[in-house]
Formats: C-alpha cells, sequence, structure tokens
C-alpha cells in the first residue's frame, strides 16, 4: 500500500509510524509542502498529516498551504483514509467544514486524555485506556466538523475526532513523535513566545519525556498499525479482484 506522508518539518516526520509502515510493507512517500506542488493521488490509498510550527489560517504568511489544504479536500473527496496529527488534524477539520482557532490555553508537555464513548468503540484508538497522558505541543484548536464524532478530550480542548464513520481521523498530540525529535523541540522552546508563556520548564520536560517515552511511542505505533490495516483493508475492497495493495496477504 502507498501511504502520502505530509511533512513540513525534518523533526516533525512520521516518526514511530513508520515502523508499522515497514512491518506490513507498506510504503511512505513523504511530501514537504514548502518544498514543491503536491504529488498526484493516483495510486495513494492513505495519508498521514503531521505537525508544524504553522497555524492553520496562516495562509498569507504560509502561501503553501492553500495547496495542501486542496490536497486534503481531495483526499475527502476520494475518501481516501487520512490520519491528521496536531496541525495535520486542524487542516484535515477545517478541510471537512470544521472551525479552527487560537486555543483558550495552550498545551505543551503532557497532559491527560480522556477517551469519550465512542472513542473507546473506536478501531484506532479503543485499545487505549479510557484515562492516559500524551504528549502535546499546540496552541490552535479545531472545533467538530459537521458529523464529525469526539473520541477523545483533555481539560483544555478536543482531542481527537473521527468523520462520522468515515476512515478519516484528527489527533491533536503528538503520538508519532521520537525522543530525538521531541528534544530538538525543547532545545528550541525559548524560541516558540506561547510555550514560554505555560511557564513549563524545559529541562524538567526533558527528563520527564526521557522517562515517559517508550510507552507513548507503544501508543503511536498501536495507533498507526490499525490505521493501516484499516486502510488496507479497504484499499483491498476497492481493487480489482486479483490485485492487493503492499502488506496486504492474499486471501
Amino acid at each position: 500500500m502507498r501511504i502520502l506522508s505530509i511533512v513540513h518539518h525534518d523533526n516533525a516526520a512520521a516518526g514511530v509510524f513508520r515502523e508499522p509502515a515497514a512491518a506490513a510493507r507498506h510504503e511512505l512517500i513523504e511530501w514537504l509542502p514548502h518544498d514543491g506542488p503536491p504529488p498526484r493521488l493516483d495510486g495513494i490509498e492513505a495519508a498521514l498529516a503531521l505537525g508544524g510550527e504553522a497555524h492553520a489560517d496562516q495562509d498569507e504568511l504560509h502561501p503553501w498551504l492553500a495547496p495542501e489544504k486542496a490536497l486534503l479536500r481531495e483526499l475527502l473527496e476520494r475518501d481516501v483514509p487520512t490520519l491528521g496529527i496536531c496541525l495535520g488534524s486542524q487542516l484535515l477539520a477545517q478541510a471537512a467544514g470544521g472551525e479552527i482557532r487560537p486555543a483558550a490555553v495552550s498545551e505543551v508537555g503532557w497532559y491527560e486524555i480522556e477517551l469519550t464513548d465512542d472513542g473507546a468503540a473506536d478501531p484506532l484508538l479503543g485499545f487505549l485506556p479510557r484515562s492516559f497522558e500524551g504528549f502535546e505541543w499546540h496552541h490552535y484548536e479545531w472545533l467538530l466538523p459537521p458529523g464529525a464524532k469526539v473520541l477523545a478530550r483533555s481539560d483544555a480542548c478536543l482531542q481527537a475526532f473521527r468523520l462520522g464513520d468515515r476512515p478519516f481521523w484528527g489527533i491533536q498530540s503528538h503520538p508519532e513523535v521520537t525522543l530525538p525529535d521531541l528534544e530538538s523541540w525543547l532545545d528550541e522552546f525559548h524560541d516558540d513566545p506561547a510555550a514560554v508563556t505555560t511557564g513549563q520548564d524545559p529541562e524538567a520536560l526533558r527528563a520527564d519525556s526521557r522517562a515517559r517515552i517508550a510507552g507513548w511511542n507503544a501508543v503511536g505505533r498501536g495507533i498507526a498499525a490499525r490505521f493501516y490495516e484499516v486502510a488496507a483493508t479497504r484499499a483491498l475492497r476497492r481493487r480489482p479482484t486479483g490485485r492487493h495493495p503492499r502488506g496486504t496477504p492474499a486471501r
């Protein structure tokens, strides 16, 4: 199966999401929106939209946002399974008709996340406990797109959605992040004024993250593996008889 990975920064790429893709012999195809025009979607059977420093309403400051948003709308029109992370979740929510806005409270660090009943029954998130702590770094939030389900929330904002029963998910936290990438963000903590206003100590966050990251990475691998399984099953059903997406055995 060929999976489009929309990457906004080298240190905010697919991270641990790569591992279950490689294990299932899926191919990740990276596109950096600020480096060139969007790729054709022919042959793409799933997509990841990942995080970044830009905000979803900064089209004038970041001209590459417009073609990325158009690509996400095309993914929706084609019904290509898509998982959005942080900025990617905000852009996906916006493409689906939802509103994005500055969050009342920025979340930077480890926060408690609660699954809703829909989240507990969800094919991607349902393996998680009803309450868990996840790593966050965001200053914007999305409001629920029309017809979407809330899958998770924190005290500050909504944390995960699915577009009805369609194969489109948005997650506000960073289950994909590796420890080296996370530490590189902390290296630049004081360059992010909104992060500074949270009052967090980046060195305390670094130590805390080193202790927590192994468990969080297991969560990320679990979410990604389940997303790829959903996408591969859908791809198999949509392909002509006798053709199978890479990583999906013939039956």
